[in-house]
């Protein structure tokens, strides 16, 4: 069997959906030996800005001499994405092996498709022999599948309204649920509001939060990012971010300050933030002549943010190709992306079966002409006849994932996925 075949098992594995819980990753994680136990591990939860603080993190901790594991999700366009070592991704037989190998216990404890990755993740990492894994919360915290590993140090974005079905309709209870990635003594950073710190207080973590314990002015250089000056406790640190929009530059400091509380050196930060790299979250590639933004906005504070981020770049109106999961809270995503639409391009993400149908967003967009496509391809033709110098691509992560292998002519994943 290659790699392909047990992907093709994993995958079919999201068919049963998101069951909340601890038991069977940790059942799981048992069954291996433990391997997230030969190294020490940061969990970054929140509602967004999850996998940019993570990548700078990570970047962070590398040039400082660690050897560091980095685990993401989703992937957008190779499964192996989710698992760099020091910034690169292993070799697919050295996966495969190790899908061989938890496949057969997988089965036996019945985990789930998230349970199943994070196990590998841990596998993966120890067999590398990372000194440290910099870990992307998937879903919430508590309950999550990473929360079964025990982190030295915790950080949580901010908090917002997303995934309310499973995880509370208010912010306070959001919070509560993301809260759960905190260790008692042990350090955390934050970047929440202060009206919901509270419930982060709760834990009994080392919190320091922005705006509180350190601080974060920005001054932006336009498509160059944004230079950052965080106020450490006893030591002001200036640094450079290529992550565009002020919620880029945010991020950046968050990482910033959890890499200050590992011991990173000041010059290792600054290094390491100038070098992240964090593709789909407001990047720009060339295509056909233009220049293309490529952005997983997919929740409205996300939209909010990229919206925000258009306008302190000096964009007033831009043609966007738009597609989304039928789960999220389009109308508000939609809300704050029309102000800044010349037109809207609609289309689907092929192989995700969450995908809204492109049609039933036309009215979410009024008084902006609207085009309906039903794939990807089909939207960049629609985009590619219009004389725009400057274009937006975005909404889910999904729509990403198919529209960037397209603009960079790379191949593309060809598998239905939905987590």
């Amino acid at each position: 069997m290659t790699l392909d075949d047990h992907l093709s098992w994993l995958f079919a594995q999201q068919r049963f959906g998101v069951r909340p819980g601890l038991d069977r990753v940790r059942a799981l994680l048992s069954q291996l030996g433990n391997p997230q136990d030969t190294f020490s591990v940061v969990l970054i939860g929140g509602t967004n800005g999850k996998g940019s603080t993570a990548a700078t993190l990570a970047s962070m901790l590398r040039v400082d001499g660690r050897r560091v594991g980095l685990f993401t999700s989703p992937h957008l366009t190779r499964f192996t994405e989710r698992f760099l070592v020091d910034g690169a991704e292993l070799p697919e037989e050295v996966v495969e092996a190790a899908l061989m190998r938890v496949r057969p216990l997988a089965e036996e404890t019945g985990a789930t498709f998230f349970e199943i990755v994070t196990a590998l993740g841990a596998l993966l990492f120890a067999q590398a022999g990372v000194d440290l894994a910099v870990i992307e919360v998937g879903l919430g915290g508590r309950l999550d599948a990473t929360n079964a590993l025990e982190p030295v140090l915790s950080v949580i974005t901010n908090v917002d309204l997303d995934h309310t079905e499973i995880l509370g309709n208010t912010r306070e209870a959001i919070a509560t649920e993301k809260a759960g990635v905190l260790r008692p003594g042990r350090p955390a950073v934050t970047g929440v509001d202060m009206t919901l710190l509270p419930a982060l207080l709760e834990r009994g973590a080392d919190v320091w939060a922005l705006g509180w314990h350190f601080g974060a002015q920005v001054l932006a250089r336009g498509w160059d990012g944004s230079d950052v000056t965080v106020s450490m406790p006893r030591q002001p640190l200036t640094l450079h971010t290529p992550l565009l929009g002020e919620h880029g530059a945010r991020n950046a400091a968050l990482a910033a300050a959890a890499a200050f509380r590992l011991g990173v050196s000041p010059e290792a930060i600054r290094q390491g933030a100038a070098q992240t790299v964090w593709p789909g979250r407001l990047e720009v590639v060339a295509w056909r002549g233009r220049q293309v933004l490529l952005d997983g906005a997919h929740n409205p504070a996300g939209a909010h943010a990229l919206a925000d981020a258009l306008r302190g770049l000096g964009v007033t109106q831009l043609p966007i190709v738009f597609g989304a999961a039928g789960d999220k809270d389009v109308g508000r995503v939609a809300a704050a992306l029309v102000p800044v639409a010349s037109q809207v391009i609609l289309t689907r993400a092929v192989f995700s079966p969450r995908a809204a149908d492109p049609a039933s967003l036309a009215p979410l967009f009024p008084g902006v002409p609207v085009t309906v496509t039903d794939s990807p391809a089909h939207a960049l033709e629609a985009l590619a006849a219009l004389d725009s110098p400057l274009a937006l691509v975005c909404g889910s992560l999904y729509v990403i994932g198919e529209v960037r292998p397209l603009v960079l002519d790379e191949a593309g994943e060809m598998r239905e996925r939905w987590q």
